[in-house]
């Protein structure tokens, strides 16, 4: 043959074309990004106080939440009185400089909180630190 390549009719394609691959792999990326921001966790309906001061906590902390209704909750978890000092009581032996955040919906009465101080301040845990929204 004059002029032309020696292929084999019996040679096939030998490497794999990737670059439909990373096609489709590129857009999945931009699929998951846009609608990672349409993702809610799920979590507990606050109105928090607003405060010109504060300060970021750097120490472990047990964060203590409560709604308009008064119910606590634990790291997202609802809780009862007794289920409340058993959690405690764990946490503190597990770090003894654990610090409790209280987060509390504005509308919650001022009772549930010191109640939830008291509870807490009973089974071990002394710190605390109150959530609050940065006011401008």
């Amino acid at each position: 043959m004059a002029g032309g390549a020696d292929i084999d009719e019996e040679d096939g394609i030998t490497d794999i074309n990737v670059t439909p691959f990373v096609d489709v792999m590129l857009v999945l990326l931009i699929i998951f990004m846009v609608t990672a921001n349409y993702i809610n966790t799920p979590g507990i309906d606050l109105n928090l106080p607003e405060a010109e001061t504060g300060a970021g906590l750097e120490q472990s902390q047990l964060t203590f939440t409560i709604d308009r209704n008064s119910v606590i909750y634990v790291d997202g978890k609802a809780v009862n009185e007794a289920g409340l000092a058993s959690i405690v009581k764990s946490k503190k032996a597990e770090d003894p400089k654990i610090q409790a955040t209280i987060a509390a919906d504005q509308s919650t009465p001022h009772g549930a909180v010191i109640k939830l101080i008291d509870l807490v301040r009973k089974n071990g845990i002394t710190d605390f630190a109150i959530n609050v929204e940065a006011g401008q």
